[in-house]
């Protein structure tokens, strides 16, 4: 049986949600918030080369995945923060957009759970968050 995508799309063999037929008029999927997580030499020394994956099944248990609240999670290669390893950049439409985060690999499952209610009720999140400042 082949393997279907959450947009009803089927997938190439290999991959999670690569759909074999591109529909270049098919909407993006709408997201609430949108994470990424570094995925690249330094940062995955710290944390996991794969907390992208672990951090989407959290997302799934949530019932997040898809919907109005729909957080997705992806990877990046360095954001240039790497004394701050391993780290996730935030854009959402609520106060935490732009939010840097720093020692995600220090995360337990329960304090991303509350990142991500924290995404979906619209309240501001504080646990590692990175402060910015801009260089003249």
């Amino acid at each position: 049986m082949p393997k279907i995508n959450i947009m009803g799309s089927e997938v190439v063999e290999g991959y999670e949600c690569k759909p074999k037929k591109l529909d270049p008029n098919k909407p993006i999927m709408f997201y609430k918030a949108l994470v990424y997580i570094c995925s690249d030499a330094r940062c995955t020394k710290k944390g996991s080369k794969d907390k992208a994956k672990e951090l989407r099944e959290i997302v799934k248990e949530m019932g997040l995945e898809k919907g109005k609240n729909r957080i997705k999670v992806s990877r990046s290669l360095c954001q240039g923060a790497c004394r701050f390893a391993q780290v996730a950049q935030i854009n959402s439409d609520s106060p935490n957009d732009k939010l840097w985060l720093k020692k995600t690999h220090e995360f337990s499952k329960q304090d991303w759970i509350e990142l991500f209610k924290a995404l979906v009720d619209d309240k501001e999140y504080s646990k590692n968050r990175i402060d910015m400042k801009v260089y003249e």
